[in-house]
């Protein structure tokens, strides 16, 4: 009994793994079709909200399973109620590429970025795939250390996230205030894509140490 309550929180956990990877992959598409006004592209990842929603369905309903069942304590009833907040966070990863995907398909054939924010955006798009593999990697490790890396590695998105407050508010935009918005939204998508990669980190370091360890003051 005791062996396969074991393999039930390994395969939990790997779970929790592959759904970051579906997260990553959806921004990663997610981005390219806002840079490219690619319609199938933007399509494909929208699609992808259902696998998602099912995994995250899935995860949870296992979890309260073993809850009923098992009666976890200690390290064991850490890794449940962690997991339970880490399937929402992933699940909101999902949902924030999806919407960017979303905004691509809207403005189709249009463009939605000015050339001017293409750059950032590209960038925004690489760390926040960068971070969602980092992601992916702590819940496979269990890395502690390799958790608290992670939480400092969201400075590079706010910093790009303020770049674009710059560029939209200055004196000689040129595009108007329906683009800015657009772009505001995005940056949102993308900001908090890279918090919640933040969340997650916390999340395995109070489920290795019992104790929640946040740069925050």
């Amino acid at each position: 009994m005791r062996e396969q309550y074991n393999v039930t929180l390994g395969t939990l956990a790997a779970d929790l793994a592959s759904m970051c990877g579906l997260a990553e992959a959806a921004m990663e598409s997610a981005t390219r079709a806002l840079l490219t006004a690619d319609l199938a592209v933007a399509e494909h990842t929208i699609s992808g909200r259902e696998a998602i929603d099912r995994a995250a369905a899935d995860w949870e309903h296992q979890a309260f399973g073993v809850l009923a069942l098992q009666s976890p304590v200690a390290l064991d009833l850490r890794i449940m109620v962690s997991g339970l907040h880490i399937v929402a966070d992933l699940q909101r990863m999902g949902g924030l590429a999806i919407h960017v995907a979303e905004l691509a398909r809207r403005r189709h054939p249009a463009h939605v970025l000015p050339v001017e924010v293409e750059r950032v955006f590209a960038e925004m798009g690489r760390v926040a795939v960068e971070q969602a593999d980092s992601t992916r990697k702590v819940l496979l490790s269990r890395d502690a250390e390799l958790a608290a890396e992670l939480q400092t590695k969201d400075e590079a998105m706010d910093e790009l996230h303020r770049s674009l407050f710059t560029l939209t508010s200055a004196p000689g935009w040129p595009h108007g205030i329906p683009a800015a918005v657009d772009i505001t939204l995005l940056g949102r998508f993308y900001e908090r894509f890279s918090d919640h990669t933040v969340e997650v980190a916390e999340r395995v370091i109070f489920l290795v140490t019992g104790e929640f360890r946040s740069d925050e003051t």
